[in-house]
């Protein structure tokens, strides 16, 4: 079976879903699997080894300035010609089907191929009445038609009762914590406003992962270092929480380690807003609208929540993949979700008996 994998590249958690994908697949000899990441500069790209020969694209993305999603800014970067040139050159008949994690060339080039296309994304829960904050009718179109593909197999903390699957958290993360050591990934704000938030908090240790980091240095309490998946995979295991950005991956990994997650939203990224309210919903989450430092003094006070169970192995995944039958998504979702392990009060808090049951 050959399977061609399209991911946005725009944000790490596209990326970071598709490498544990990656993996599981590379186990497999009956299925070949070829990737291609769009929305991003090639030489931007890092930890890139499991995709072997991958193909990269400019595709689509949101452009942002000062913590908000620049309309503007993004229309100038948008080159119409190319994505349409880049959409009929590229070349699918050779495939079985298509994955896609939001990504926009080739899930076009699979719907105008008429090649069958699965849309395994955060975005694609949104498709289903899960709870939302923010939503409009243009936010509703792009998820419709961004990357259109015929089955939408979302992602999220909780199914709310829909076909939806629980992320994938890679096993060898472990759930050592240092309470006084907190993780900063906030790639939307300016580099000044996060240190100025910080520089007063000083019974903490800060580490900062940045994308306009080039090399890693010390201020006093506030670590400054350059984005890599190992080192910071290797803090986020050791810190005893996470202040960030609203994204999916970042939070699902937080709650698979029971840290204590402070969430401060991309502006005018409905989404973001949307995964607030589920992990409120869920008591798992304090969040912000601005870079506050009362809030993170008040939030750094908190006590840790219990972890979540989250699988960490796609296999079962994969093989509803390789049985074809791919219109028949609650038989996988249900599968899943009986992996899947919340505590007492995350059901108490959701008011359900059994969570495992969509």
């Amino acid at each position: 079976m050959k399977i061609f994998y399209g991911v946005q590249g725009t944000g790490n958690g596209h990326i970071s879903r598709a490498r544990v994908m990656a993996k599981a697949f590379a186990k497999r000899d009956d299925i070949q699997v070829d990737f291609l990441f769009s929305g991003r500069d090639p030489d931007n790209y890092f930890d890139m080894q499991v995709f072997g020969d991958y193909q990269t694209r400019q595709g689509l993305s949101f452009a942002t300035k000062n913590g908000k999603i620049s309309k503007l800014s993004t229309l100038k970067t948008f080159k119409p010609v190319q994505f349409i040139k880049d959409i009929r050159q590229l070349d699918l008949s050779s495939y079985d089907l298509v994955l896609n994690d939001f990504e926009p060339i080739s899930a076009w080039a699979a719907k105008r191929q008429g090649i069958p296309s699965i849309a395994i994304s955060h975005q694609a829960a949104f498709l289903k009445p899960i709870p939302q904050d923010g939503s409009t009718f243009y936010s509703q179109l792009l998820l419709k038609h961004f990357a259109p593909c015929e089955v939408q197999l979302g992602v999220h903390y909780y199914h709310f009762g829909h076909d939806i699957m629980p992320p994938f958290i890679e096993n060898e993360l472990t759930t050592s914590s240092i309470n006084k050591e907190i993780l900063v990934y906030l790639p939307f704000e300016s580099l000044d406003e996060i240190g100025a938030l910080l520089e007063s908090l000083e019974g903490y240790q800060f580490h900062c992962f940045h994308p306009e980091l080039k090399e890693d240095y010390d201020e006093s309490h506030i670590h400054w270092r350059k984005t890599s998946k190992e080192g910071f995979h290797q803090k986020l295991e050791t810190c005893g929480g996470a202040i960030a950005n609203g994204g999916f991956e970042l939070s699902s990994e937080c709650l698979k380690l029971g840290k204590k997650l402070l969430i401060k939203p991309l502006h005018g990224q409905f989404e973001q807003y949307s995964n607030i309210v589920s992990l409120q919903k869920m008591g798992l989450c304090h969040s912000m609208p601005n870079l506050d430092k009362t809030q993170v003094e008040t939030w750094l006070a908190q006590s840790k929540p219990e972890a979540i169970d989250f699988p960490g192995d796609p296999s079962v995944l994969i093989d509803w993949i390789a049985k074809k039958d791919w219109h028949n998504t609650k038989e996988i979702c249900q599968q899943l979700w009986q992996q899947v392990r919340f505590p007492d009060v995350v059901n108490e808090k959701l008011g359900i008996k059994n969570p495992h049951t969509i």
